[in-house]
């Protein structure tokens, strides 16, 4: 995709985050300055939201936020840490130190130094539930250590991974999924900013196909723009309609109305394990799958409506993805409106 991302182009400053209870308590964080867990499902503008915090707080944002995603340590080996521009110049002549020490010291440096343009920095930490609970403890020290110079942000969609000591030294911010209505005003401000055409039945197919997604849906608005030259229901389904595992989806939900919970598990995992998706995304695709068919009534999508809250606070919980997503399959096939009432564990596929 040509240009700059319209993620980027048009993230939300503070006073445009639609949520009124978050967007109060991140100006409480200005006039206060406070540790943090920002929390919430994937795609929901949580690291938009630090963002538009840091440039609210901080009269050079740039220089005095420093964002670092788990995943750029944990994910990658130490070569790759040692190399990374951002941290090289923390482990410049410690070849021989451990993965584990090479962490805890970019934790640290970056915590220590001055703060460039105010009294305090903030650090981001984002997908914080991947950070194991042995280097959560070393946080734990840098973030009482530090606490009067640095603001610690931890991004995460399961804040049951933290432990209680860091859980009870940050205040909790919870963003949720947002409607289709709030997404579409979203989509409908940024295409306007952007002097793209476009249709409410255009808008509203993006907005449903992303499922709760931000981040999705403003991407998908943007490629279907770019391909189609403007966003109607036509170009919208000519550039997204065959995008995502809609037939392997409809085949799961199928088998477990067929009763064939082995097979509709067996699709599941290859999801969570092939497609990429978590158990949060995966749940959205399931309800979006189920609401865009014609296979089922009133009645049953109202059940698995009512199913999918319950799994989705189990999801976040950070529970097992493939066993709960299971249990809504099960219980929706069998009639039922709660997973738990006399569920039986299905064969393994």
């Amino acid at each position: 995709m040509d240009g700059p991302l319209w993620i980027d182009t048009h993230a939300p400053d503070l006073d445009e985050i639609p949520q009124e209870d978050a967007r109060r308590r991140l100006f409480r964080a200005v006039e206060q300055p406070m540790n943090l867990v920002v929390q919430g499902p994937p795609g929901i503008g949580k690291t938009a939201a630090v963002r538009a915090l840091a440039r609210e707080s901080h009269a050079d944002p740039e220089a005095d936020l420093i964002e670092i995603n788990v995943a750029d340590f944990f994910g990658r080996t130490k070569k790759e840490i040692r190399t990374d521009p951002r941290f090289e110049g923390f482990l410049a002549g410690r070849s021989r130190m451990a993965k584990r020490d090479m962490i805890n010291r970019v934790l640290t440096e970056s915590a220590s130094y001055a703060p460039m343009s105010g009294e305090y920095k903030t650090v981001l930490l984002d997908n914080a539930e991947a950070i194991r609970e042995d280097f959560q403890q070393a946080l734990r020290r840098v973030m009482e250590k530090h606490h009067r110079t640095t603001q610690f942000v931890l991004a995460t969609r399961q804040p049951s991974k933290l432990i209680a000591p860091i859980r009870s030294r940050c205040f909790p911010i919870r963003l949720r999924a947002p409607t289709t209505d709030e997404t579409i005003g979203v989509l409908e401000t940024v295409c306007d900013r952007e002097g793209v055409e476009y249709d409410a039945d255009g808008v509203e197919f993006v907005a449903s196909a992303a499922g709760g997604d931000l981040r999705e849906a403003i991407l998908s608005a943007q490629a279907t723009a770019v391909e189609g030259g403007e966003i109607t229901m036509t170009t919208a389904y000519e550039t997204l309609g065959d995008v995502g595992d809609d037939d392997a989806i409809r085949e799961a939900l199928a088998a477990a109305r067929g009763n064939d919970l082995a097979d509709a598990r067996g699709t599941l995992d290859d999801l969570l394990d092939e497609g990429g998706y978590d158990g949060g995304e995966l749940l959205r695709e399931v309800l979006r799958v189920a609401r865009a068919g014609s296979e089922y009534g009133g009645d049953d999508l109202a059940r698995l409506h009512k199913l999918a809250g319950e799994a989705d606070l189990n999801l976040t919980d950070g529970l097992d993805d493939r066993l709960h997503l299971t249990h809504l399959l099960a219980a929706w096939a069998t009639g039922r409106t709660e997973l738990r009432a006399g569920f039986a564990e299905p064969a393994e596929a």
